[in-house]
Parts: structure tokens; sequence; C-alpha cells
């Protein structure tokens, strides 16, 4: 078994594993260390933390944000489409459409049920 090939994906994990950790590493064992009562206290915009930090979110925030990951993907999936639609024919064209279809019946159903509503 050959693994010679697999050489530039090992350097790049070890890459990406070291671009992510020694800088942590060296602000630890480099930063100045001096904690005092204001740099522990709650922060917030300026002012005194005046709720729990443990407060609930409204259930709308998290619906927006997966609806928002969800269209954000659409687009992603539509980037590599463009560049291939030449080469992919009227079958890659008339297959994404389906798939636009599909999002825009979606989109249709959760603004009808008022999802997209922020009051």
């Amino acid at each position: 078994m050959n693994l010679d090939q697999y050489l530039p994906v090992l350097l790049f994990i070890l890459v990406g594993v070291g671009v992510g950790v020694v800088p942590q590493v060296l602000g630890r064992l480099l930063g100045p260390v001096r904690p005092d009562s204001e740099k522990n206290s709650p922060y917030e915009c300026g002012f005194e933390a005046f709720e729990d930090a443990r407060m609930k979110f409204d259930v709308r925030y998290y619906l927006v944000a997966i609806l928002f990951i969800l269209f954000d993907l659409e687009i992603a999936f539509l980037f590599p489409w463009a560049v291939a639609l030449k080469e992919i024919g009227p079958v890659g064209f008339w297959s994404v459409m389906v798939f636009l279809g599909i999002l825009v019946v979606g989109f249709v159903y959760e603004w009808k049920k008022g999802a997209l509503d922020w009051e």
C-alpha cells in the first residue's frame, strides 16, 4: 500500500492544527498575566451586566439563523453549478431548477407561516 499520496493531506492537517494551536500556546506562555477586579467583571457594551448571562433566547432567533444557513448553502451549491453549466448540459440545468423549486416552495411555506416575521 502506497501512502505517499496522503502526504499532502497530512501536511495540510498539520499546518491547520499548527495555525490554530501555536498562537494560543504562545499567547498563554508569553502573554502578561495581570488579573484585577475590572478585567474579571462581566462586561456588556460598556455597561454593568443588568441581566443573567444565562437568559433564554427566543426560538425565532435560532430559526432565523438556521434559515440563513440553509439559504447560504443554496448559494454555495449554485457557484459550482454556474461554473460547469456548459459541461453538464440541459439535464444539469433542469436538475438545479428542481432543486431551486423545492427551496422556493420551502421559502414560501416559511413566509406564510410567519417564520421570517421578527416582532
